[in-house]
């Protein structure tokens, strides 16, 4: 079983947010589509995700997870440290969304788009749908 993450491919931020997920994800678990590509609007209709989402998706098994939920389930496939961070799921969705909002509604003014993709080695590339 893998999960694949549905991220904003022309978001700076969610752009090195991926590439942090691939150096931390030492079995190859997730697997990557921009919410933009074909295949990512395909996912989302597949899931019954709303095509307006706006937001970090992650697609397991028949089931979808967005906002912080998402990111704080990311993080129990991740190496070291990191793995802690599924232990604020506990938290009152509401309060780690606000959180999440925050960042998301900011995120061009803080780290600017991207018009254009990494260019990942062969086997990263692998990874992507």
């Amino acid at each position: 079983m893998s999960g694949i993450i549905l991220f904003d491919g022309e978001c700076n931020f969610c752009n090195k947010s991926v590439q942090f997920i691939i150096k931390r994800d030492p079995h190859a678990y997730f697997k990557f589509a921009s919410l933009q590509s074909d295949i990512g609007q395909k996912l989302l209709i597949e899931y019954g995700v709303r095509e307006d989402v706006d937001s970090l998706v992650l697609l397991e098994g028949k089931t979808y997870y967005v906002k912080s939920t998402a990111a704080l389930k990311i993080c129990k496939n991740l190496s070291g440290f990191w793995q802690a961070g599924k232990y604020f799921l506990f938290l009152p969705e509401r309060w780690r969304n606000m959180v999440y909002d925050m960042i998301a509604k900011n995120r061009y003014r803080f780290f600017g788009r991207s018009s254009h993709c990494l260019l990942p080695t062969p086997e990263v590339r692998k990874r992507f749908l």
